[in-house]
């Protein structure tokens, strides 16, 4: 057996090793469609917080989860399953929704491009809004669309008061707006945000990401 095939059958006894536990499991399967704080999954889960962070410790060093600080508060951590780690191994299952609305802060850059992506990838209609809008678009992601072909609406960012409606299935898209909403959100990404570096690079990455979040979300969600 050569090194790289040695490499593999161990990664894969690590991997199932982690998912051998039902907690553990239960952990990935929420985190199948987005992002969550420890403190989220053990009020989901209804786990105490100390058996929370041995399971997630597990499915870390198995290199299935990582961790990566709030951009809001500080303090809270969110945890994602890392692209890939886990293909054919989550169940699928589907969401019905009359329409999915991406939410941020500003409504200016990260939630415009998600809502852009998800209507190329998407039967089901997209909108999007933020809890604090700004007075325009963020000219970085203006250009970063332009520079991945992707037609983005040139909307005026609106408050999320004036666009939400029953039967939305809600995407935060940024770590403030995902803490400040007054009910969770259905779905959330913890997306860095590009404005605050205002590079074209962090704008790129920001589309990057959300292009594979949106790719990975869409066959999920069906028309209600």
């Amino acid at each position: 057996m050569s090194d790289d095939q040695s490499w593999g059958v161990t990664r894969r006894a690590a991997v199932h090793a982690a998912l051998a536990d039902p907690a553990r499991l239960q952990v990935v399967d929420t985190l199948a469609l987005g992002d969550a704080s420890p403190s989220e999954l053990a009020h989901l889960l209804t786990m105490p917080s100390n058996l929370v962070a041995h399971h997630l410790g597990v499915l870390e060093q198995a290199g299935l989860v990582s961790r990566h600080r709030s951009e809001g508060d500080g303090r809270r951590t969110y945890v994602r399953l890392v692209p890939g780690a886990l293909d054919g191994l989550v169940p699928g299952g589907t969401r019905a929704a009359h329409r999915v609305l991406f939410v941020c802060t500003a409504n200016s850059a990260r939630s415009h491009l998600a809502a852009a992506l998800w209507r190329q990838a998407s039967d089901v209609p997209a909108a999007s809004a933020g809890t604090h809008p700004a007075d325009r678009l963020a000219a970085g992601a203006v250009a970063a669309a332009a520079r991945h072909h992707l037609p983005m609406r040139r909307l005026r960012p609106r408050a999320l008061a004036d666009v939400h409606r029953d039967g939305d299935l809600v995407v935060t898209v940024c770590d403030r707006a995902h803490e400040e909403l007054p009910v969770p959100a259905d779905v959330h990404w913890s997306v860095p945000d590009p404005v605050r570096t205002g590079t074209s690079d962090a704008f790129d990455a920001a589309l990057a990401e959300l292009t594979d979040r949106v790719e990975h979300l869409a066959p999920l969600v069906v028309p209600a």
